[in-house]
């Protein structure tokens, strides 16, 4: 594996959930593989769960890591080609990711969108030039359209979880106050309609995600009618695709309560975190016996475990 971007990525699905699996289980047994190698987390925006997860990955490999906050630690980078940099960039994206690839086997790239335009968001223009110059292998550790460790560590989840072969899981939108990304449910949303799931998407009417991302799944604005019967409630705010980047007025009641779970099957309770207790999740579901925010979290390590580890093996 040279690239891990999204879900069109992995051949296997099923296949990359089970080694996952048995990595958890086994977490050191390939610590020879990662001997003398080094990855380089470069992050552009904050991080906790993914720098920690991903970090501790590595080294259950045997992986030395380099972590590099870009926001804080680096140079301003220029992205666009035949500039003249006389501005506020230091660095152009071409040396800078050449030189990372010099000093890194592996690299991970976290690039949030700035949700003004949405071409350019959906371009990747940030984590492709990435891949484009550095050279090695690339992980996306959240771009501006997806979060595939992120999906990987929750369709893990769903299948550790799971007490039937095809459970019903729905991706229920939830308020904010401010616009958020769609890459997290655009991710879910692609690892859903791969998996072995029964998958429905819950959003009131204007925050339809983009339809290359949601092919198979059943769409409702009914939050109820989809959470009727549901085996796992993925809780998660998002910004309009059209129009881009905004939040509409009104839905602070799709709120998830305990109350609204009695219509489903004891349904377990996602979010890829951080959350806002009572305005995105009620603090009744998080901290009751519904919630395995924490268990998925934890997850995470063996998704990045699973990808760094075929990397690994192809170099």
């Amino acid at each position: 594996m040279k690239l891990f971007s999204s879900v069109h990525d992995v051949p296997d699905v099923k296949a990359l959930v089970k080694e996952a699996l048995h990595l958890k289980e086994f977490p050191y047994a390939f610590k020879a593989l990662g001997e003398n190698k080094t990855m380089a987390l470069v992050f552009l925006n904050p991080s906790l769960r993914t720098r920690m997860s991903t970090q501790k990955a590595a080294l259950n490999l045997g992986m030395n890591v380099m972590v590099l906050n870009m926001d804080k630690e680096g140079w301003a980078l220029e992205l666009r080609d035949n500039v003249i940099m006389n501005g506020t960039t230091v660095e152009h994206i071409r040396e800078a990711a050449a030189v990372m690839g010099e000093y890194a086997d592996i690299i991970g790239v976290r690039s949030f969108p700035g949700l003004k335009d949405r071409e350019e968001d959906y371009s990747e223009m940030i984590f492709n030039k990435f891949v484009q110059f550095c050279g090695v292998p690339v992980v996306s550790l959240e771009s501006a359209t997806r979060h595939p460790l992120q999906s990987l560590a929750d369709l893990i989840t769903i299948e550790e979880l799971k007490t039937k072969a095809r459970p019903k899981v729905v991706l229920t939108w939830a308020p904010h106050i401010k616009p958020l990304p769609q890459a997290v449910p655009n991710s879910f949303a692609e690892w859903m309609c791969r998996g072995d799931v029964d998958f429905t998407i819950a959003h009131p009417k204007g925050y339809e995600l983009c339809a290359d991302f949601t092919q198979g799944a059943t769409i409702t604005h009914n939050q109820d009618e989809a959470l009727a019967d549901a085996d796992f409630i993925y809780v998660k705010n998002w910004s309009a695709y059209e129009p881009y980047g905004q939040i509409l007025p009104g839905n602070e009641d799709w709120m998830l309560t305990n109350d609204r779970l009695k219509i489903t099957n004891k349904a377990k309770v996602m979010h890829c975190l951080p959350v806002r207790r009572d305005l995105e999740l009620s603090s009744e579901i998080l901290d009751g016996e519904s919630s395995i925010v924490v268990h998925e979290a934890g997850n995470r390590v063996w998704a990045a475990q699973a990808v760094i580890k075929r990397m690994l093996e192809g170099l």
